[in-house]
């Protein structure tokens, strides 16, 4: 009698409709406050101080945010394409129903976020760092990235699709509903957290080495 296999659950990822938006200027933008259904293209926000500011239906278009301080701010129904920051301070922030698209980020400290419907797609990504955060249907798609650290964080309906992940870290992370079957996985560490991901039998064979060593079994021909 064949054993019923438990269904995986995908990425709940709304469709993101912006109308109506306003060009605004960047030099309205500055800390905790809020701004609505504005689109900025072409702005230079690097180095600035924006925490806690609040971003809801809006449209950012070919900015750059390197080293921006965006520590507690609030990214609601937006979408940010081709974002280049080279470093991105964005611990203790919130996304909700957000598209990061064709963007390059470097070093993103994303420590202690809620990420809520997000979807990266054809981004670039060197290390992403995102320890203790909470993440909620959640996709990389079309993407890659070279570290991805997820210490510490609760993972719920988050998958890949065609992506390349060059270093996977899951230590103490609590997973439900990880797809990663649609992942180049080159290394992964935190083995243990694996429960509630979901892998290809090719992944977990290329991971037979790690499993072995975490079950301290020696495995010699």
């Amino acid at each position: 009698m064949a054993t019923s296999r438990p269904a995986i659950a995908a990425p709940r990822i709304d469709a993101l409709r912006l109308v109506g938006l306003t060009d605004a200027d960047p030099a309205t933008i500055a800390a905790g406050a809020h701004h609505e259904a504005h689109r900025w293209t072409g702005a230079d926000l690097g180095g600035r101080d924006l925490t806690d500011a609040v971003f809801s239906e809006c449209a950012f278009v070919g900015v750059d945010a390197g080293d921006a301080e965006l520590r507690g701010a609030r990214f609601l129904e937006t979408r940010l394409e081709r974002l280049t920051a080279p470093a991105l301070r964005a611990s203790r922030s919130g996304w909700r129903d957000v598209r990061l698209e064709g963007s390059r980020l470097g070093a993103a400290d994303l420590t202690d976020a809620d990420l809520q419907s997000v979807a990266v797609i054809g981004s670039r990504l060197t290390f992403v760092n995102l320890r203790g955060a909470r993440l909620r249907d959640v996709l990389f798609a079309d993407s890659v990235v070279d570290e991805l650290d997820l210490t510490g964080a609760r993972a719920e309906r988050v998958a890949f699709e065609d992506c390349t992940v060059g270093a996977l870290v899951l230590d103490h992370a609590q997973l439900r509903h990880v797809d990663l079957r649609r992942a180049r996985l080159r290394t992964v560490s935190g083995v243990d957290s694996l429960r509630g991901a979901v892998l290809s039998s090719t992944q977990a064979a290329d991971l037979t080495a790690a499993f072995a060593a975490h079950l301290g079994i020696t495995v010699r021909d």
